[in-house]
C-alpha cells in the first residue's frame, strides 16, 4: 500500500493530445499567412521576368547600381533601348492573353521605363553640351564616362557617379 500512496498516476487524455497538434497545425498555417502578406503574393513568372528586365533597364540607364561592376553606376543606352524595345515587343505579343495583374503592371511599367529613359537621354545631353561629361573611347562604343569611375571592360557602357 506505501507503493501505490507514494507512486504518481500519469492519465494521458488522447483528446488533450490531438487537441494540441491541432494547435501547432493552425499556428503554422498562421505564421505562414502572416509571411506571405508581409511578402506579398509570390509573383508569376510572367511578372518575375517582366519585373527582372525592367531592373536590368533602370542598370542600364545607370539609375540602380550594377553588380558585375562591383556597383557602379553604368550608362548603357543601346542596352537600355534594347531592353525597352523587347518589353514593348513582350508586350505585343502577349495582348489578350494576360491576366489583369500583369497588364497593369505592363501598362505602368512600360511607360515609366520610356520616360526614364527619355529623361536620361536629355540629361546626359545636356551634360556633354556643357563639357561636364567627355567622350572617351576606351569605354567602348557608348563613348562616354564620367573621369573617376570604372565600367564594366568591354560591356560598352560609360560609368556614371
Amino acid at each position: 500500500m506505501a507503493d501505490d500512496t507514494n507512486e504518481k498516476k500519469l492519465f494521458i487524455d488522447d483528446d488533450w493530445k490531438s487537441r494540441v497538434e491541432k494547435e501547432k497545425e493552425e499556428l503554422a498555417k498562421e505564421q505562414q499567412k502572416k509571411a506571405q502578406e508581409e511578402e506579398g503574393p509570390p509573383l508569376t513568372p510572367f511578372l518575375a521576368h517582366v519585373e527582372s528586365m525592367a531592373i536590368q533597364t533602370m542598370m542600364a540607364l545607370g539609375l540602380v547600381p550594377h553588380p558585375a561592376a562591383g556597383n557602379k553606376r553604368i550608362l548603357d543606352p543601346g542596352q537600355a533601348r534594347y531592353l525597352i524595345d523587347t518589353l514593348v515587343m513582350l508586350k505585343e505579343k502577349t495582348k489578350g492573353n494576360l491576366d489583369t495583374e500583369e497588364q497593369a503592371y505592363m501598362d505602368r511599367v512600360l511607360p515609366e521605363l520610356q520616360m526614364t529613359f527619355v529623361e536620361v537621354m536629355k540629361a546626359v545631353s545636356k551634360a556633354q553640351a556643357e563639357g561636364r561629361l567627355k567622350t572617351s573611347p576606351e569605354e567602348g562604343p557608348a563613348g562616354s564616362a564620367i573621369p573617376g569611375f570604372g565600367g564594366i571592360p568591354g560591356a560598352g557602357g560609360m560609368p556614371l557617379a
